[in-house]
């Protein structure tokens, strides 16, 4: 058997959109095969096709060499499919052992059998390095932890081919680096693994072949081993991509955001941030690097209103805001890009014209007594469109729900950026983005430190933090571990200090 699953001139179109333009696409048994691709390219659709979730126009689908046809999630999961979804489909609170069993409960009886179930997730975590606890409830373990259950899901379900949609965006650099073991692991057991990614410092490190996906169509299959990332990111854009941003040297100007001795508590209602100061500058970048879960969240919220400080005070251009509305802040200058999309950044039912007047509905020229101009909101929101290279199906009337992440990611970028604030807070600004996308909004970011405005990036990426910061701030344990110069410091300094390690303070 050469390929456990063939997908041949497989074609899906979408309301103005041909998601996948006659793809053709094979997997070797036992090979870990990455699916390369922009922001809406087709991957996601191509991958959900072959798990039954969407059926396609024409072209056929071969597993272990016979013809089938994958009407629904439970006919894949019969082939020995299975599908660990970007956003995880876990019931938040029932027991790992209980997320796993949904839909395939064994009984004693009358009585689900929770024992013998929970006793198989134990051996099954054992033997794949997965070290999951099966009696743990799903609110009170890690994002990395949840995408392990996820991965016992399909384990569970003797699934022989595993897809994984873009499985890193939501972990911290050590959890990437053990579910790098885990799918390892996997394939050395013999389990075929598609990886839905547009990292390709992963690719190189785990994937045999690699298919690069661009707009709908297949560029081309290379052997990963003999083909380096800069060949891969031109596969993928269609054009050389610098992976360094280009930078003047530049005096920072006065303060334009003090934070001084703020204290809050986090959703647990414990002190998430501790006696936290930290100054940013006009004109300059100010990284903020920590693991996830550090206080960054809580900071961010506290200078941007959605949190309520417990001691201490936020200084907007010399005036004190602590105690200010979201929309006073707004008003005084300050653009959010937050953590969460779905959450702060859009109102999914929404159109993209609405989600774009969000924050200034009620200024002219977007409205006049009372009443909104469509026609201003519209142009308004197809400039944005353009500039900032927004793709949707049915152009600014798509509701926010149908664009793809990177696409929403996008629009919320336009539109805080478009806002021209004195003071940007950047949170993962490029979570969920593939190379091109990224390259431009760092470059929108620089140039905003070089309009002379105060930029606050908070992100998970080192990478990002050390190319794109003037100085960079460690956050630890809801404490500030130190200030460095970004040009005089290397990512062993950062992660030592994200891990609480070292704490030097420079001007």
């Amino acid at each position: 058997m050469e390929y456990i699953v063939e997908m041949i001139k497989i074609r899906k179109e979408f309301p103005g959109v041909i998601a996948n333009d006659d793809i053709t696409f094979r997997l070797k048994p036992g090979e870990i095969h990455a699916l390369l691709g922009e922001n809406g390219a087709g991957k996601s659709t191509l991958m959900s096709i072959l798990f039954g979730l969407y059926q396609p126009d024409s072209g056929i689908i071969k597993v272990r060499g016979q013809e089938v046809k994958i009407t629904d999630p439970n006919v894949a999961n019969a082939l020995g499919i299975g599908m660990v979804h970007q956003h995880f489909k876990l019931v938040h609170n029932f027991t790992v052992t209980e997320n796993i069993m949904l839909g395939m409960e064994m009984t004693k009886g009358l009585l689900i059998d929770h024992t013998t179930a929970a006793e198989k997730i134990r051996q099954l975590s054992e033997r794949y390095g997965l070290k999951v606890d099966p009696y743990a409830k799903i609110e009170d373990i890690s994002v990395g932890m949840q995408q392990r259950v996820e991965i016992l899901k399909m384990l569970y379900r003797d699934a022989e081919v595993l897809i994984f949609d873009e499985p890193t965006s939501v972990l911290t650099p050590q959890e990437i680096h053990d579910l790098i073991e885990i799918m390892r692991n996997l394939a050395q057991e013999g389990k075929s693994i598609i990886l839905i990614t547009h990292k390709l410092k992963e690719i190189k490190a785990i994937a045999d072949r690699c298919t690069v996906i661009r707009r709908g169509r297949v560029v081309g299959t290379v052997e990963v081993a003999s083909t380096s990332e800069e060949e891969m990111a031109r596969m993928m854009v269609g054009r050389e991509i610098r992976f360094t941003v280009a930078k003047t040297q530049r005096e920072a100007g006065e303060v334009v955001l003090q934070v001084e001795n703020l204290s809050a508590l986090n959703n647990r209602k414990v002190m998430g941030l501790k006696n936290f100061s930290l100054a940013v500058h006009a004109g300059e970048i100010l990284g903020l690097a920590g693991v996830e879960g550090n206080g960054q969240t809580e900071l961010v919220e506290v200078i941007t209103g959605l949190r309520k400080a417990e001691s201490g005070r936020v200084i907007l251009k010399g005036t004190d805001i602590t105690n200010f509305s979201v929309r006073e802040r707004i008003r005084m200058g300050m653009a959010h890009i937050p953590a969460d999309r779905h959450k702060h950044g859009l109102i999914l039912d929404y159109t993209l014209q609405e989600n774009m007047i969000l924050k200034i509905y009620d200024q002219a020229p977007y409205a006049e007594k009372g009443l909104l101009n469509q026609t201003v909101i519209r142009e308004h929101t197809e400039r944005l469109m353009q500039e900032f290279d927004v793709r949707s199906g049915q152009g600014s009337f798509s509701l926010a729900r149908s664009l793809s992440g990177g696409n929403q990611q996008k629009a919320i970028v336009g539109r805080e950026i478009d806002l021209d604030p004195d003071l940007l807070i950047a949170v993962q600004p490029t979570r969920g983005l593939d190379v091109g996308a990224i390259e431009y909004i760092h470059k929108r970011i620089v140039e905003q430190r070089d309009k002379g405005k105060a930029v606050l990036l908070v992100s998970l990426e080192l990478d990002e933090i050390l190319n794109l910061s003037d100085r960079i701030a460690v956050i630890y344990n809801g404490e500030l571990v130190g200030i460095v110069d970004a040009k005089a410091t290397n990512e062993q300094e950062i992660g030592l200090m994200m891990a609480g390690v070292q704490r030097r303070e420079t001007a």
